[in-house]
């Protein structure tokens, strides 16, 4: 338990437990082995409490429409936390955005490394998503968007989108339902690239992310995921 806050080598830390300058619940303990329970007991080192490590908590939330997955908004809109009463009151975070006008999985968490590894580009964590457009998708257009479509960005760059994996779910003359899969994550990539082969989007669900999928929650609903 020491090792893992920090107070050096777990030999070294013996050292400070056989020196006398650890104490747990007030009492001090000076030989070994001492079993402790962190959660519960009191363990202070030259008299200073040691600091709880915080609980890593992974919630799963089907973020309906209208509410941001940012923590700040200065308009005052309801957030994704907001949505969230979890007993131990984590300071969680969103992973990734989902845009104010699109619905579904959207994961809140405290653990920054893992955030960091789901949204950074090079680890390829793939997000599915079930959208309607308008008008019917053509074999090409479907094609083209496969093979990767030039956005520009808001900086003046621009570059070719990544591969898409399409599944065309239905098809008439007015809409078109289809599975998209991406392994990159633009600011409103999906909405984006569809426009750009004239289809505007009505109605988007992410309902996929890396092994998750978005599954026994109804619209505004959370529960917390396993390790």
């Amino acid at each position: 338990v020491l090792a893992e806050a920090g107070y050096g080598s777990r030999r070294a830390c013996e050292e400070l437990i056989e020196a006398g300058s650890v104490t747990v619940n007030r009492q001090v303990v000076d030989s070994l082995p001492a079993w402790v329970n962190p959660d519960e007991d009191v363990i202070a080192v030259h008299g200073r409490p040691l600091k709880r490590k915080e609980k890593h908590v992974y919630i799963m939330l089907f973020k309906p429409r209208g509410v941001v997955s940012t923590n700040s908004d200065p308009e005052g809109r309801t957030r994704a936390i907001d949505l969230v009463k979890h007993p131990d009151r984590p300071r969680l975070y969103p992973v990734g955005r989902l845009d104010l006008d699109s619905s579904g999985l959207l994961l809140l968490t405290n653990d920054g490394e893992l955030a960091n590894r789901l949204t950074h580009p090079k680890y390829e964590v793939h997000k599915g998503y079930e959208v309607v457009v308008g008008g019917s998708l053509t074999d090409e257009e479907v094609a083209t968007l496969e093979e990767g479509i030039f956005l520009n960005e808001k900086d003046g760059d621009g570059s070719r989108t990544r591969e898409t994996q399409l599944t065309l779910l239905k098809r008439d003359r007015t809409r078109t339902m289809l599975y998209m899969e991406l392994r990159e994550g633009r600011n409103r990539q999906v909405r984006r690239m569809l426009l750009k082969v004239g289809h505007p989007v009505k109605k988007l669900r992410r309902v996929r992310m890396g092994p998750l999928q978005l599954k026994g929650l109804a619209v505004g609903e959370w529960r917390e995921l396993t390790a």
